[in-house]
């Protein structure tokens, strides 16, 4: 593994969490909207996650091909999608987004943004952006140590 493989692989994965909590945060602002530009109400979205340069490395001329694997693959995001699933049906008559015909007259869907879920995957992303966060600050201290015994 290179020198900077662990920093840029790290890296990667900050980005992606980044991502997703403003995902999450988007989710969680809208989890009353009950009509969008679209129509219809709010659909959940999730941040889909893939790997990075996949089969592609880069070969660095000063060590064997056998010592650097390459700069770090890590993640990217492939997709940010919509959860299509049936939003919950309130009774609701007097709401300007009610359903006026059918089976369903009077009442209003609600987005499928389920505040607690969305809490649970925020903290998640959270805690595996501070992961990442504590690899970048332990390769950088053992970058230090090995500085330092030169001196």
């Amino acid at each position: 593994m290179g020198l900077f493989s662990s920093i840029n692989i790290a890296a990667t994965g900050m980005s992606a969490e980044r991502l997703r909590s403003d995902v999450i945060s988007d989710n969680i602002a809208n989890s009353s909207t009950t009509r969008t530009q679209d129509g219809g109400a709010f659909k959940r979205s999730t941040v889909i996650l893939a790997e990075k340069n996949a089969g592609l490395t880069f070969r660095t001329p000063f060590l064997p091909a056998n010592l650097d694997k390459g700069v770090g693959t890590g993640v990217r995001v492939s997709e940010i999608a919509k959860d299509t699933s049936e939003g919950k049906f309130v009774y609701n008559p007097s709401h300007p987004d009610a359903l006026t015909s059918g089976p369903m007259e009077g009442y209003v869907e609600y987005p499928n943004v389920n505040i607690v879920t969305e809490m649970v995957d925020l903290i998640a992303a959270s805690r595996a952006y501070e992961a990442n966060s504590t690899v970048i600050q332990g390769a950088k201290a053992m970058f230090e140590a090995a500085l330092s015994i030169y001196k």
